[in-house]
């Protein structure tokens, strides 16, 4: 995710080493993004990009298959993983909120083929995500109307995401508030309906624990079901990282994205955890119907019709549409700075580095909308198989952003270190290091090397499979080689990285 800058005075307390940021809204500068986010919009557009179907559809999944015990570890310690990479965010991103965010993090403290290969990556990973979000709002739009004809609502939604990212960035930033606000707010219905309905005040019925204890709850399958459900909790918490491309358009970045961080950082775990225990608790993890990506089983829609709610099947559909919209919303935002700023620095055609008098990189959003698109075509040639393809290639990439944050992290500290500054003058310091970054970086590789583990079990290995869920791993070492032999670039030693403005 990307979007920073830095212009000539900013009303922030300087400090050595850090950023002397300025505040562009004011300024005509056609070559500066535009400080108008304010923090309830950074916490919202963070908070938008990991609710979603993960939480809506796939739970339901994750309890069938491992048991609301084993569902509850995999997403916690996943939650774990999560809170060490965004606090390692969040401590360079209030230090540095530079347009690029890690990709000018991973060139300045790891090295600048890192960086290159991760911004690259990192646009990438949203740009497909948002082919991934237009066939959703198709299968979402046919509940209502299974006659109509696909392309209407996917190019409906496609126009949608584009309008909202066309407008200021404050314009987008509200946008985004209230597609986000609508999914809390769902969520908090749920969690208060669940309790309700545990302890028998609503649906008449005293459920208790008993959920929890039949067949082989609360853990179903063992370890290998446990760690299958530990890979998919890996991409139900992606988008967390959005707040570090937001904060380069943010009104007080020193301030905001640590509040951000760690405000949102409790409330998706909290949702996510306690929207589990009670599905859990509600309906057994043998209920065939978990396994089904459908709305009208969604166990959301579950519990509500159990609780009584009429329409409760469409009143879903259409909060699970705003989720789609808000993602793919989200994505083309993150991607269409990432591009503008690889553009900017000479790592894309320069024509997609141009703003307009509103600060929007108009170029770089009219060229990942066609990506994205081109990408969503692709699902109507073939059954579909270069889009599974892109699909998986881009679930990868994912991973691999988190994986370069880590790193960037330990490299960052280690540096700030031996160049003779004072930890005490870094506007946010993450706990626990070096151990954070270093747990979520082994963590990360776990993740990435165990996409398909299942692959390589049972005696034969699955070739095709195992390609078609790694595809996304040669990808970007290819481009990380590929400039570093080009560039003869070198790791970066700690005395030499770069803490001052760009």
């Amino acid at each position: 995710m990307v979007v920073f800058i830095c212009p000539k005075k900013f009303n922030l307390p300087t400090k050595k080493g850090v950023y002397n940021l300025a505040n562009s809204s004011t300024s005509s500068n056609p070559t500066q993004l535009k400080r108008t986010l304010k923090a309830r919009h950074l916490m919202m557009i963070s908070l938008g990009g990991s609710i979603g179907t993960g939480i809506f559809l796939a739970s339901g999944g994750a309890i069938h298959t491992a048991g609301p015990g084993g569902a509850l570890v995999a997403y916690a310690a996943v939650g774990i993983m999560v809170y060490f990479l965004m606090t390692s965010l969040a401590e360079m991103a209030a230090f540095m909120p530079v347009a690029g965010s890690f990709k000018v993090y991973a060139t300045k403290f790891v090295d600048p083929a890192f960086g290159f290969a991760i911004g690259w990556n990192y646009w990438y990973n949203w740009a497909i995500t948002i082919a991934a979000e237009l066939a959703a709002v198709v299968l979402i739009m046919k509940f209502w109307f299974p006659e109509s004809p696909s392309f209407i609502w996917s190019a409906l939604a496609l126009v949608i995401m584009f309008g909202f990212n066309y407008m200021s960035v404050k314009g987008f930033g509200e946008a985004e508030f209230w597609f986000a606000l609508i999914k809390v707010v769902t969520v908090i219905i749920f969690i208060i309906t669940g309790f309700l309905m545990i302890f028998g005040i609503m649906g008449g019925e005293f459920i208790g624990f008993t959920n929890f204890t039949i067949g082989d709850a609360p853990f179903n399958g063992g370890f290998f079901a446990i760690l299958g459900i530990f890979m998919a909790a890996g991409f139900s918490f992606q988008g967390t990282e959005l707040l570090g491309v937001a904060a380069g358009e943010s009104e007080n970045p020193e301030k905001a994205i640590p509040k951000a961080i760690n405000s949102v950082f409790w409330r998706i775990l909290l949702f996510y955890i306690l929207s589990i225990f009670i599905i859990g608790l509600i309906l057994p993890y043998t209920d065939p119907r978990l396994l089904s990506d459908a709305i009208t089983v969604s166990p959301f829609t579950l519990v509500f019709e159990r609780a009584g709610f009429a329409f409760a099947a469409s009143v879903m559909n259409a909060i699970i549409l705003t989720a789609v919209l808000s993602a793919g919303n989200s994505g083309m935002y993150a991607s269409t700075r990432m591009l503008w700023d690889l553009a900017r620095d000479g790592k894309a055609p320069r024509f997609l580095g141009k703003l307009d008098k509103r600060g929007v990189p108009v170029n770089a959003l009219i060229a990942t909308t066609l990506v994205g698109s081109l990408a969503f075509l692709s699902t109507f040639f073939g059954d579909g198989v270069v889009y599974i393809w892109l699909l998986n290639a881009s679930g990868m990439a994912g991973f691999v952003t988190w994986l370069g944050i880590a790193i960037s992290h330990y490299r960052f500290r280690r540096a700030y270190v031996a160049q003779g500054h004072d930890l005490k003058d870094l506007p946010y310091r993450a706990k626990w290091f070096p151990i954070g970054p270093l747990l979520a970086l082994a963590l990360c590789m776990f993740i990435i090397l165990g996409q398909n583990f299942q692959a390589f079990m049972g005696g034969k290995i699955d070739w095709n499979g195992a390609f078609v869920s790694y595809i996304g791993l040669p990808l970007f070492l290819v481009v990380w080689l590929v400039y570093k032999v080009k560039h003869k670039t070198k790791l970066v030693p700690l005395k030499d990285c770069d803490f001052e403005n760009k």
